[in-house]
C-alpha cells in the first residue's frame, strides 16, 4: 500500500528531488552508489515499472491517486506519495506539475556492451548526440523501427533525463542500452562483436542508404552523430561503410532524430 502523505511547506525539502535538483545531482544523489531518476507521466511511469525499474518517490495531485494513477499505485509498494491539490503545489513548490504524476526511481547497474547485443542483428550506435530531445526521439525510432539495441559513446545525453524518457514515450525502458567505454575506435570493438558498421555521413564515396549489399549484412550497426557536425572523420573512415540518405530541393542534410528513423526503417527491415 502506497504511503500518502499530504504536502504541506514543512516537507517542502522531501521534494526537491522532483523540483530542485539537476540531473546530475540525481544522478549522484547516492554517491557513490548509483542515483536517481525522474520519470513524468502515468505512460512512462509505467514503461518504467515495466523496465524493471524500482520506485522511490512519488509527487501527483490528489485526484490522480484514485485516478490515472490508481493501478501504478498498487505496484509501489509502501513508497512515498506526495499529494496535494494543483493549486497547492504550485504555491508551496514553485513547481508546476502539468504532466500528471512524477516518479522518482532508482536507477540500475548499466550492462556491458557485449551483453546487450547478444544476439542482436540491428543496432543504433550514437556518437556524441548531447540534446535530450534527439535523444528520446531516436530511442522511440529505434524501438519502433526494428533496432534491437542501442549504444551510445560517453558524452552522449543520458537516455533516463527527464525529458529524453518522455519525448522517447517511455521507449527507453523498452529497449536494451548501455554506454560504450569509450568514444575511441569503438567502431573496431563493434567489429569483434561481429558488426558490419555503417556510418551515416555525407562524403564523396558515401553509398545509397538502399543499396542491396547493406539489406543484405547480417549484423549491421547503424551510426550516427552529433547535432550540426555529425560523425568524426575517423569514425567515418574506420566504419565499413558510409551511407547517405538521398535528398532532394537541395537540402544537404537532416536532424539527427529524422534521419535516425529513415536509417532505421530502411536499415532494420
Amino acid at each position: 500500500m502506497a504511503n500518502i502523505i499530504d504536502i504541506i511547506p514543512q516537507n517542502k525539502e522531501e521534494l526537491d528531488i522532483f523540483t530542485a535538483l539537476s540531473e546530475p545531482q540525481l544522478l549522484h544523489y547516492f554517491e557513490p552508489e548509483i542515483g536517481l531518476f525522474v520519470a513524468e507521466s502515468p505512460k512512462v511511469i509505467e514503461r518504467a515499472m515495466n523496465g524493471g525499474y524500482e520506485p522511490y518517490a512519488l509527487l501527483m495531485e490528489r485526484k490522480d491517486i484514485d485516478g490515472q494513477m490508481k493501478a501504478l499505485l498498487e505496484r509501489c509498494g509502501n513508497v512515498p506519495v506526495y499529494t496535494a491539490e494543483f493549486d497547492e503545489i504550485t504555491d508551496i513548490t514553485g513547481f508546476k506539475l502539468i504532466r500528471g504524476a512524477l516518479c522518482a526511481f532508482r536507477r540500475k547497474v548499466l550492462p556491458k556492451a557485449e551483453e546487450v547485443c547478444r544476439g542482436a542483428r540491428r543496432i543504433a550506435v550514437l556518437e556524441n548526440v548531447v540534446n535530450p530531445t534527439n535523444i528520446g526521439a531516436i530511442f522511440r525510432s529505434a524501438a519502433a523501427l526494428n533496432m534491437d539495441a542501442v549504444l551510445l559513446t560517453p558524452a552522449c545525453c543520458d537516455p533516463l533525463y527527464r525529458r529524453s524518457s518522455r519525448v522517447s514515450m517511455g521507449t527507453v525502458f523498452q529497449i536494451p542500452w548501455t554506454y560504450l567505454d569509450s568514444d575511441r575506435d569503438y567502431p573496431q570493438q563493434l567489429r569483434e562483436m561481429g558488426f558490419t558498421t555503417a556510418a551515416m555521413a555525407l562524403s564523396d564515396d558515401s553509398m545509397s542508404i538502399d543499396a542491396p549489399e547493406l539489406a543484405n549484412v547480417e549484423k549491421l550497426a547503424v551510426v550516427l552523430g552529433t547535432e550540426g557536425e555529425g560523425l568524426a572523420d575517423k569514425t567515418v573512415a574506420d566504419c565499413d561503410y558510409t551511407v547517405k540518405i538521398p535528398m532532394s530541393h537541395d537540402v544537404d542534410s537532416l536532424n539527427v532524430a529524422a534521419a535516425s528513423a529513415v536509417a532505421f526503417w530502411q536499415l532494420g527491415r
